[in-house]
């Protein structure tokens, strides 16, 4: 099983991407969060195999979790931005090498990169299953 943690203070986004996943990837198990300090409760208590952030959250915001996430072990390559800024913004950000992605979580190619990504969770979870047998 790969473990996938969501932060997101936008609980619709948040469910509609927890059901989907649930549905599309049954290999993967997913929690979710609208609070950002529970997100790092639950970073804390691991296992995380990928985490995706939304970047503007109140209070703490994506940007503070990443940097926490990462001050624990969790490696920067396995942590998605979201926003629903243009790309152009999230890459001054976050230039790349600073984390796996950063997407636009409304832009339909974005998506397909979420896809991709977890497509290849789903698959290395399979692989880890047929080497217990």
């Amino acid at each position: 099983m790969r473990n996938i943690l969501i932060v997101d203070d936008d609980a619709p986004y948040l469910d509609a991407l927890r059901e989907q996943i649930r549905s599309l990837y049954p290999l993967l198990a997913v929690v979710t969060c609208c609070d950002p300090f529970q997100a790092l409760a639950i970073l804390k208590a691991g296992p995380v195999d990928l985490l995706l952030v939304d970047l503007e959250m109140p209070v703490l915001d994506g940007t503070k979790i990443f940097s926490y996430a990462v001050s624990i072990g969790l490696d920067k390559n396995r942590i998605v931005i979201l926003s629903g800024r243009d790309s152009d913004y999230l890459h001054e950000q976050f230039p790349m090498g600073t984390c796996l992605a950063v997407l636009n979580k409304y832009e339909a190619k974005q998506k397909a990169v979420l896809d991709m990504i977890f497509s290849s969770m789903q698959r290395k979870a399979a692989e880890g299953l047929g080497t217990r047998e």
